[in-house]
């Protein structure tokens, strides 16, 4: 599709021109600053979220992913390109010896993931309301629970969406994020080397440029609007950037900074258990208790990487996957296990201590909040898990900003992690926030 405009007037000096609305972190306003109280408990807030949430604690386990037919489906981020060839698919658990009527509608949002002005039948072609029919009851559980699983309708614009649940009474269970894309622009990623000292060694950098030659649009220094993503996170985002050269005669916008504005702490590779077998021990397993009801896990206590040296091993950077090594299909046959996290610490880090990863949503929940024993010197939580394989990091609360997940796992260059770059543009006279190109890479890729 071709954005074609017969304003030439309007191509004027970016200096002349009203600075288009930058997209901003909708996180930041949540984030206690330094001697605010902190935000109330996780599920205690029915608002809805135009965010990844959850606002029931009954539900568990929710995946949000494309499916693709291949085996690792589950770890593609919800985004899709317009014509949607490969639905968005989304399952999650409710937990209980009786099923709900839950039903999704969409919720179309600008860039900055706000309620748009469209109408429903603006951007679908049916009713907005789905009914999820597809649930089945998890099978030999000593959990009990329901499993419920749904595909995305087709919509008619690229965009924001928000895929809501909701229960009877309009009541919210959960809420998860999709991106629809039409790339009218060519995204061009490409990693950067920091300029730098000693931070070459501990960050990564994304350099990218935009090309608008195919498509004929206003402004583009200004309004067209980017977000630069690591693993398919929101929390940590790189909001707000704008072009630092804009090369009008080649019609493209490049984005090259020199205060780390696209510049990532690499992190480390992804901590990992084994949860797929509740009859033997699986990796990172110290202790089984398989007559426990439900089953109890006493995962390996760990230590902080902070200040070792790199080690390469694959992950899944961040993800998990449900599976039931005995029986297989998880996602009715996986049970439920509770699972004791255990993190040594000579002392108290210098703000509260969390698992963080796709398990916890990359949010800072109440159950994965760890407590520190000061006579064992050491942090401990315990959570209920489905039976699968998962990726976590330790990470440390910081006041007014994203997870802090160097303090216990150290930043290296050579990690292997994933980018990726949403384009936004709102066309004049329009009301939508069009997604008009999106591109992934993946940095010190293992896949040769």
């Amino acid at each position: 599709m071709r954005l074609l405009f017969a304003f030439p007037l309007l191509l004027l000096a970016t200096a002349c021109v009203p600075l288009g609305t930058p997209i901003t972190d909708p996180n930041a306003a949540r984030r206690p600053a330094p001697g605010q109280q902190p935000p109330p408990e996780y599920y205690a807030d029915k608002t809805i979220r135009y965010e990844d949430y959850v606002y029931n604690p009954d539900v568990r386990s929710v995946q949000c992913y494309v499916a693709t037919g291949q085996p690792t489906e589950v770890f593609q981020p919800p985004v899709v390109p317009l014509g949607q060839s490969q639905p968005v698919t989304l399952e999650f658990d409710l937990l209980g010896s009786n099923s709900q009527r839950f039903t999704a509608r969409l919720v179309h949002c600008d860039a900055n993931w706000q309620p748009s002005v469209l109408t429903d039948m603006q951007f679908l072609s049916e009713i907005n309301e789905f009914l999820i029919t597809d649930y089945r009851t998890g099978v030999g559980t000593k959990v009990p629970y329901y499993h419920y699983k749904m595909q995305m309708p087709r919509v008619k614009l690229s965009g924001n969406y928000l895929l809501l649940v909701q229960s009877a009474g309009g009541v919210p269970v959960l809420s998860r994020r999709v991106l629809v894309y039409e790339n009218q622009v060519q995204v061009s990623l490409r990693q950067g080397i920091p300029v730098a000292g000693a931070e070459r060694y501990t960050l990564q950098q994304v350099d990218f440029s935009i090309g608008y030659g195919g498509v004929n649009l206003v402004n583009p220094a200004q309004e067209v609007k980017v977000l630069l993503r690591q693993n398919f996170r929101w929390d940590n985002a790189k909001y707000n950037l704008r072009p630092t050269f804009v090369r009008d005669a080649e019609q493209r916008l490049d984005y090259q900074y020199f205060n780390f504005e696209n510049a990532f702490a690499a992190s480390n590779e992804f901590r990992f258990f084994d949860l797929r077998s509740l009859r033997v021990m699986g990796a990172g397993m110290a202790q089984l208790d398989p007559n426990a009801s439900p089953r109890s896990v006493v995962l390996t206590n760990e230590v902080s990487r902070n200040g070792q040296a790199y080690s390469q091993y694959d992950d899944i950077n961040g993800q998990r996957v449900f599976e039931n090594r005995e029986y297989g299909n998880g996602a009715s046959n996986g049970d439920y296990a509770t699972v004791a996290f255990q993190l040594q610490a000579e002392q108290q880090a210098p703000g509260a201590v969390y698992v963080l990863g796709a398990l916890t949503d990359w949010k800072l929940k109440d159950e994965f909040r760890m407590t520190y024993d000061a006579e064992a010197r050491q942090y401990n939580t315990r959570v209920l898990l489905k039976q699968g394989y998962y990726n976590y990091y330790y990470v440390v609360a910081r006041p007014g900003a994203a997870p802090d997940d160097v303090y216990f796992e150290g930043s290296h260059q050579e990690t292997e992690n994933q980018y990726d770059l949403l384009v936004y543009y709102r066309p004049p006279g329009t009301r939508a926030d069009l997604l008009i190109g999106y591109q992934a890479i993946t940095i010190n890729s293992r896949q040769r």
